[in-house]
């Protein structure tokens, strides 16, 4: 049993990505599928789908790689907000990640969205993770 569902499931695509899996599964929810949509949108990974066996579901993630190196398209993918220390930042406030190279995922009350949309649409958050 873990405590912390969106740390397991970066800790999942980051394992995969470092062992070279090609397909991840990782249980589902609302929240994960939406981060999902954002690192399918952003380019970080090939593509996702959720499928509706049992209870909870499963999401499945297809990696995405270099042709030639090999080398995974997610370098790194970081927890900001954790249950021991939530980390909400204001629409100024939310942190650039790589100069804007790389992209935080942050949970708004207008939905998750990436920290780019979320200063266009002038409004803060939970600050989830980074990503580049």
């Amino acid at each position: 049993m873990y405590t912390d569902p969106i740390s397991d499931y970066l800790t999942r695509i980051r394992n995969a990505a470092m062992a070279g899996h090609r397909i991840v599964e990782i249980p589902a929810s609302k929240l994960k599928v939406e981060i999902s949509r954002i690192l399918h949108e952003q380019g970080y990974i090939r593509n996702y789908k959720v499928e509706d066996n049992g209870p909870q579901g499963v999401i499945k993630i297809a990696l995405k790689y270099d042709p030639n190196t090999k080398i995974s398209a997610i370098k790194s993918l970081k927890r900001v907000s954790r249950p021991g220390l939530r980390s909400y930042k204001g629409s100024t406030e939310i942190p650039r990640v790589l100069n804007g190279l790389g992209i935080a995922i942050v949970s708004t009350n207008k939905g998750v969205m990436t920290d780019k949309q979320a200063r266009a649409e002038n409004v803060g958050g939970e600050v989830l993770c980074t990503v580049y």
